[in-house]
């Protein structure tokens, strides 16, 4: 006697069981790793422009301006670029999020200081903001 050909109704949840266990972890954690790469735009932008600003500082004895700068970073799909602060001596250029990176907004000033803000919706997911650093995850971890 042979035994027909094909798939038990069990083996069949069972593979649709697996499938979605797998589903389950693997979607979030590529939602996570996407949103960590898109935050580089905004890391990659605000590091060029501390040279950007000495140079610009020795040229014009002045900060004001600075946004009109050859060089200044341009907007990106993630994140536009704006000088929120300028005077002769100081400045603060800020990389506000938007598209899959809205809710961030880090800053850097003429010291190298580096903060993190973050929208109500984006500590909810678990981000924490800081007054040191440009986060690079939920952890708090900041980046380098």
């Amino acid at each position: 006697m042979t035994r027909p050909a094909g798939f038990t109704l069990i083996e069949l949840l069972i593979t649709l069981v697996v499938v979605g266990v797998l589903t389950a972890v693997a979607v979030p954690a590529y939602g996570s790793y996407m949103l960590r790469t898109r935050l580089t735009d905004a890391y990659a932008g605000l590091a060029g422009v501390q040279p950007l600003a000495e140079q610009y500082w020795a040229n014009e004895h002045s900060f004001e301006e600075l946004d009109g700068a050859a060089g200044f970073p341009a907007a990106t799909e993630n994140f536009t670029y704006s000088v929120t602060a300028e005077s002769d001596t100081a400045y603060t250029v800020t990389a506000t999020g938007r598209n899959g990176a809205t809710g961030f907004r880090f800053t850097i000033d003429q010291n190298g200081r580096r903060t993190s803000a973050l929208s109500a919706a984006r500590i909810a997911e678990g981000w924490a903001a800081s007054d040191r650093c440009w986060v690079s995850d939920k952890g708090g971890k900041c980046s380098e």
